[in-house]
């Protein structure tokens, strides 16, 4: 394959995982609104270190552990940002 069949490959595979991650991002959203409803907190850094681990026990490479890790702890985070909107506006809703 050459370089520009290689860079559409990875134009799809970018896609994809933009699909993916909104979809998580969807996820995340409704956990936030559950999580606020029962009046849970929003971090939780014990189902964190749960997804971290479990991420990283997966990984076949040739990413790196520390890579995965990071990568997700990003993810994590980002998602936690969606949650904290989320509780956010069910707060103002009710106000």
């Amino acid at each position: 394959m050459s370089i520009e069949d290689w860079r559409s490959r990875i134009d799809e595979i970018d896609r994809k995982l933009l699909e993916l991650l909104n979809e998580r991002s969807r996820c995340a959203l409704e956990i936030g609104r559950l999580k606020h409803a029962a009046r849970q907190p929003l971090y939780q850094p014990e189902r964190e270190r749960e997804i971290l681990d479990g991420v990283v026990r997966a990984n076949p490479g040739p990413l790196t552990g520390a890579a995965i890790r990071r990568l997700f702890e990003r993810i994590i985070d980002e998602a936690r940002s969606v949650e904290r909107a989320a509780m956010q506006s069910d707060e103002e809703k009710r106000n």
